[in-house]
């Protein structure tokens, strides 16, 4: 069930806070200048055991799955990471660690890669770890399968068992960021043969208790988790609220010790309470965009993408809507802190006549933009904002509100122009491979240039660092002034924890610790 979404409501930016602020009100809060924080907190503090995390969280749906290929949103990680490990983990300054795969090396050309498994690792089952459980997670990813990691495996040719704790695997063309394909979060330890993922058996510090999709999840304490000072919940409860002010008012209330996602237009409310805190992972959040396809009408007409990227006021976006808790984006999902981002690329700026000029030159198409909070927080709001920018340029874009349940496989990759967001990878390769290359199976924009394709292959091998960095830099050109997707915005993480939780921190990856807090936090009191 969709609804239009009413212009007239612009003005008043449609984040309506009066509920939220009688909640703080009744609770005693008030508003005032606060530092946020953005370091460990209370990392000095020894790791406690017990007490059950209860998480309030926005990124899931009805349809989640626990098969972990399926993996497409916030929520789905978080569950995943507490019953699972993944191969190869990535550390607070965005380096690729051991996990399951305790340490790797290539032989020169790096399409020969050595693995040792770690060993003393069990299932909840009581089945220990060896490298045929490895060499079938992987494959879980490979060959006849749906899942989003298939593309960041299609180099490898052969994986062979070595001993019980080693592994080869040989790929068709040398790729220098292996490692960090295997740090995608659907790649996670499973049992050899395993396929009944309704009742999950992983190494994680979490074992399954109660799944209910849209609802909540719930896991208890595994009892044996190998990873020292981690694991030190007695159960972690984690519940959906897609509600931003729902969920600021149950974290406020103590109804939840963790919330995501938190409206930037309320992060005073977060800082000024003496129960609560805040963790920022600064420029390394959410890259937020609206998609369109390449080979759908009107979108497959250049000059039609060009004017809705002259026609878009990020910087209105990032000031209103985000609170300045985000930096402008430039239609390219590489992040200012990558090290590979091409500082000298043009910010493409908002330019009414731009717009009108290759709209008109595109033959004055009908314009319809799908959105929903289910994407994420504010997308509504940007996409009114969008509208009103569009109008300046004498152009009619619809703004279409629809439902959250099943956003991901109903409107995502289906409509034509639609609300998505990217999370950070850590490698430049996986971001433009995974979303960009011609046969990816999550290339949003159907965006397919074969020069880009063999640009970014060649770039997997190139180990000049000069010459690497301008083959990503001009990779990055390309998408920028051909793609399909209008990046208006790369968001700080912002998450909210009772003060009595510590050992969260911000992550470069991911929010809520790289989705690892339950694994990482404990009460400290």
């Amino acid at each position: 069930m969709t609804d239009k979404t009413n212009p007239q409501n612009a003005a008043r930016l449609i984040v309506d806070r009066r509920e939220l602020m009688k909640g703080a009100a009744a609770l005693g809060l008030g508003f005032g200048a606060f530092g946020v924080l953005g370091g460990p907190t209370r990392a000095a503090d020894a790791p406690k055991k017990g007490g059950t995390f209860r998480i309030g969280m926005e990124g899931g749906s009805a349809s989640d799955s626990l098969d972990p290929r399926n993996f497409a949103d916030s929520i789905p990680l978080n569950y995943g990471y507490q019953i699972w490990n993944g191969l190869i983990e990535i550390d607070t300054h965005g380096k690729a660690v051991g996990e399951l795969l305790e340490s790797w090396e290539s032989k020169p050309g790096a399409t020969e890669w050595i693995f040792n498994i770690r060993k003393g690792v069990t299932f909840h089952s009581g089945k220990t770890l060896d490298a045929d459980d490895i060499i079938y997670s992987i494959n879980l990813h490979r060959g006849d399968t749906k899942s989003a990691a298939k593309d960041l495996l299609a180099g490898i040719s052969d994986i062979k068992k070595l001993s019980p704790n080693q592994i080869q695997i040989t790929l068709s063309a040398g790729n220098i960021n292996l490692p960090y394909n295997l740090t995608d979060y659907h790649i996670l330890g499973i049992p050899n043969g395993f396929t009944d993922f309704s009742k999950p058996d992983g190494t994680g510090a979490y074992k399954l208790v109660s799944f209910e999709p849209g609802v909540r999840v719930v896991t208890q304490n595994s009892g044996h988790y190998w990873k020292d000072g981690c694991g030190n919940f007695d159960g972690v409860e984690l519940q959906y609220i897609p509600d931003a002010t729902a969920r600021m008012q149950a974290l406020l209330a103590g109804q939840v010790d963790a919330i995501n996602r938190i409206d930037p237009k309320t992060v005073d409310i977060v800082t000024a309470s003496p129960d609560t805190q805040l963790v920022q992972s600064k420029g390394t959040g959410n890259r937020y965009c609206f998609a369109a396809l390449c080979d759908t009408a009107p979108y497959d007409n250049l000059d039609t993408r060009l004017a809705l990227k002259y026609g878009i006021d990020r910087k209105k976006i990032v000031d209103t809507v985000y609170m300045g808790y985000a930096t402008v984006g430039n239609d390219t999902t590489i992040s200012p802190m990558n090290p590979y981002f091409d500082k000298d690329l043009a910010q493409t700026p908002y330019d009414p006549e731009k717009a009108a000029f290759h709209y008109k030159k595109a033959g004055s198409p009908k314009l319809e933009l799908k959105v929903s909070e289910g994407a994420f927080s504010g997308a509504t709001d940007a996409g009114v904002l969008y509208q009103e920018a569009m109008k300046q340029a004498g152009i009619d874009l619809t703004v279409t509100r629809v439902s959250g349940d099943g956003y991901w496989s109903n409107v995502w990759m289906k409509d034509p122009f639609c609300a998505v967001y990217w999370g950070d990878r850590p490698a430049i390769d996986l971001q433009l491979s995974q979303t960009f290359l011609s046969d990816a199976a999550w290339n949003d924009t159907h965006w397919k240039r074969p020069d880009f394709d063999k640009l970014v292959i060649a770039a997997r091998v190139e180990e000049d660092e000069a010459k690497r960095r301008e083959m990503y830099n001009q990779a990055q050109t390309m998408i920028h002034d051909d793609g399909g997707m209008v990046v208006y915005a790369v968001s700080d993480y912002l998450d909210g924890y009772a003060k009595k939780i510590a050992g969260v921190a911000p992550h470069p990856r991911y929010d809520m610790c790289d989705q690892r807090a339950a694994e990482k936090a404990w009460f400290s009191a």
